[in-house]
């Protein structure tokens, strides 16, 4: 969704090799905290704000394919994985995962995973871990969110940061947490976005509503418009529109951008484990 600025590649090769050496470090104080995050307990429990989770639960599970103009260039899956402990909380475990396809890899390869375990009840994120693979660029990160001390822990050290501060994994399943129903036409929604060691403030528009046909069906929609960071990808912080269905899930449907060389779509292909009634979804 969003993505900062990219160096040449000379460049990129020396950063990548200071970014091995520092997280080889970083790695065995963070690694025990993210594999067995379970374990872990709090003497003194922080007090998160209270959102009331509605729209997704653990064991969904949805699909995309990638368009890079007419070619089907991709795949993406999001899921929520689990339930687990930290810090004496409960914490859902969610994923997404995109991979070129193999006849697409000759062209540009991507093989990236981000993870986040978001606060149940609070909707915001408590860890996050982000695995990129694009072509030769390769990049990696871990960071330990301190809502209540207002800053996050990574391999980089520490970074002061809004409380509630959202990343490319979590930001998707809060934003559909929130009330539409009596959102006016360009009305703006704030938020902030942690990504490769800076902090964005961010936001997204309320377009308004549309029916899309897609591979599963028609399905009434929200549109929404975000703020993007404006990258080696997006030409423009105004380039992406985001379709979600207009019912308790709001799962996303579409997601359609004009990008630097060409333009892409992400349209739904398959969705399992809802929370709630796909109602959004037209009847034939």
């Amino acid at each position: 969704m969003c993505i900062c600025m990219k160096e040449p590649l000379k460049t990129q090769r020396m950063k990548r090799s200071l970014i091995t050496l520092t997280l080889s470090a970083a790695l065995v104080l963070l690694v025990q905290s993210f594999s067995n995050p379970q374990q872990e307990t709090s003497a003194d429990p922080i007090s998160y704000r209270k959102m009331n989770n509605q729209a997704f639960k653990v064991g969904e599970k949805l699909k995309y394919r990638v368009h890079y103009g007419i070619i089907n260039a991709a795949n993406i899956t999001m899921a929520v994985d689990q339930a687990t402990t930290i810090n004496g909380r409960e914490a859902l475990a969610v994923r997404c995962e995109g991979e070129t396809l193999k006849s697409f890899d000759w062209a540009y390869k991507v093989r990236d995973k981000f993870q986040s375990w978001i606060d149940a009840e609070a909707l915001a994120p408590i860890r996050y871990a982000k695995t990129v693979r694009e072509n030769k660029y390769y990049d990696e990160d871990l960071a330990i969110y301190m809502h209540d001390k207002k800053k996050l822990r990574n391999s980089d050290g520490e970074l002061a940061m809004p409380m509630y501060t959202q990343d490319i994994a979590s930001v998707l399943y809060y934003a559909r947490n929130l009330n539409f129903e009596n959102a006016k036409v360009n009305q703006v929604f704030p938020l902030d976005l942690y990504l490769d060691n800076k902090i964005y403030n961010l936001n997204f528009t309320y377009i308004g509503k549309e029916t899309l046909s897609t591979d599963i069906g028609k399905v009434k929609c929200i549109k929404l418009r975000p703020k993007l960071i404006v990258d080696r990808v997006f030409k423009s912080s105004s380039d992406m529109t985001v379709w979600v269905s207009d019912d308790a899930n709001r799962i996303p449907i579409r997601v359609q951008s004009a990008i630097k060389v060409g333009s892409l779509k992400v349209d739904i292909t398959g969705y399992e484990g809802l929370r709630n009634s796909f109602s959004s979804l037209v009847k034939k």
